[in-house]
């Protein structure tokens, strides 16, 4: 028995070496002997394998193979992997994740700020700042429009400039104030780029906030002004000339629709019209008081 032999047979190698190098060049198990006769101290770190070593275990014209990766088990990710096919975060053990309580549960303060800080649709990501609403939050009328222009999307109220100032116009007719005897809220509350018409899944998603807004106030009566804020608040596409004149309903409380300041201001024949249909609101009103 060789020497190299022995010494493997020594070490409880030899037939693991035999299995794995038969048909290996002489001269590789030459240098591997060598190799493997020095002494190694025993207080000594271990010794990686030199390149001898590392060659034998492969004749030298095998095809080149790429290093063996470990496979992850399939049902490792399938723990994390949402339908849309992206890897959730993994909470770190202990932590509880922040859950907001529901917009019905809010009062006035919090719904203000849940609706400061809304993300929930794409109007966010322009709006200079939300428009919320303002007025007596214990008033027995609740004005209703479409969503903020441009000058409220920069002051953050509701019904300001000139479309506002025709508003004010209009309540002081009716022996009432801003600030006092009403609270005027959009169905959206933030600004459409270019004042365009909100889409529906924008109305859906903001529409919790107003619902939470009337149910606070808890109002006598509520005036929808504009044919958007009237269709979204009642649930249909009919047209305004359709829907004025007639008492409607949106969460238990009365509603009567009319045209919204704006659009008086560009078609000046109609303001008789809505002082026909603030008068029937007053009328309803009175009636509602007994």
């Amino acid at each position: 028995m060789a020497r190299s032999d022995r010494i493997l047979d020594e070490l409880g190698l030899g037939p693991v070496w035999v299995s794995r190098v038969a048909g290996t060049p002489a001269n590789v198990l030459g240098d591997l002997s060598v190799a493997r006769a020095a002494p190694v101290p025993r207080d000594s770190a271990p010794v990686k394998p030199s390149s001898a070593i590392m060659t034998a275990s492969v004749p030298a014209d095998a095809p080149h193979r790429a290093p063996a990766v470990e496979a992850i088990a399939p049902d490792a990710l399938a723990t994390n992997m949402p339908a849309g096919g992206r890897v959730a975060p993994i909470e770190a053990p202990g932590h509880t994740p922040i859950v907001l309580p529901p917009v019905e549960q809010l009062d006035w303060p919090a719904l203000a700020e849940r609706v400061s800080q809304c993300t929930s649709c794409k109007l966010c990501e322009k709006r200079t700042q939300t428009v919320f609403g303002v007025g007596d939050p214990n008033a027995d009328w609740m004005l209703i429009g479409e969503a903020p222009g441009e000058t409220e999307d920069k002051q953050g109220e509701p019904f300001v400039g000139q479309a506002g100032k025709l508003l004010d116009n209009m309540l002081r007719s009716l022996g009432m104030q801003r600030g006092q005897d009403v609270y005027i809220a959009n169905v959206i509350k933030c600004r459409p780029p270019n004042n365009r018409n909100p889409e529906p899944e924008e109305v859906a998603r903001c529409e919790p906030y107003l619902q939470r807004q009337v149910a606070l106030v808890q109002p006598k009566l509520i005036v929808a002004m504009g044919r958007f804020a009237a269709q979204s608040l009642l649930k249909t596409t009919a047209s305004i000339a359709s829907l004025r004149g007639r008492l409607h309903e949106y969460q238990n409380v009365p509603v009567i629709v009319t045209y919204h300041p704006a659009y008086l201001l560009r078609s000046l024949p109609d303001k008789a019209k809505a002082w026909s249909d603030l008068c029937m609101a007053k009328a309803t009103y009175e009636k509602l008081r007994g």
